[in-house]
């Protein structure tokens, strides 16, 4: 049997929602951007929280002297209702000693291929992109 999750998201007030996972984890959203992330811009964050997981992952399985990665998400959106992402771009910034490109573009690529389920499932309708680059720390 498939492993199941659960979430519950409670109106506060105006568009302001208070979502709660399974794991006990809450955080809020607001459809007017003035308290809290929008929905859409949390499905950016997962898309780039859970492939900068795989990438971390990955490079320390590597054994790469990683001392910081960030992921610059981009997301283009459908001019018509509903106006969902049409592109998303991830760009992983790898900051570390001695970090091999090699390594870095393996495990982008792994994490957009195989591993992050937020981006294989938004992939069915969504074209996704990486790119990345090193800095030197």
């Amino acid at each position: 049997m498939a492993a199941a999750m659960q979430a519950v998201v409670n109106w506060r007030d105006g568009l302001v929602f208070e979502a709660k996972s399974g794991s006990g984890h809450s955080l809020l959203m607001d459809g007017n951007k003035a308290e809290a992330a929008s929905p859409m811009e949390l499905v950016l964050m997962a898309a780039g929280g859970c492939s900068s997981v795989d990438v971390v992952s990955i490079l320390e399985k590597a054994r790469q002297q990683v001392s910081a990665v960030r992921c610059e998400v981009q997301g283009e959106r459908a001019d018509a209702t509903p106006a969902v992402f049409t592109k998303v771009h991830l760009h992983f910034v790898v900051t570390g000693t001695d970090v091999a490109d090699k390594h870095v573009e393996r495990a982008v690529a792994l994490s957009a291929d195989k591993y992050c389920s937020v981006a294989k499932m938004l992939e069915a309708s969504v074209t996704i992109t990486h790119s990345f680059a090193i800095e030197n720390s």
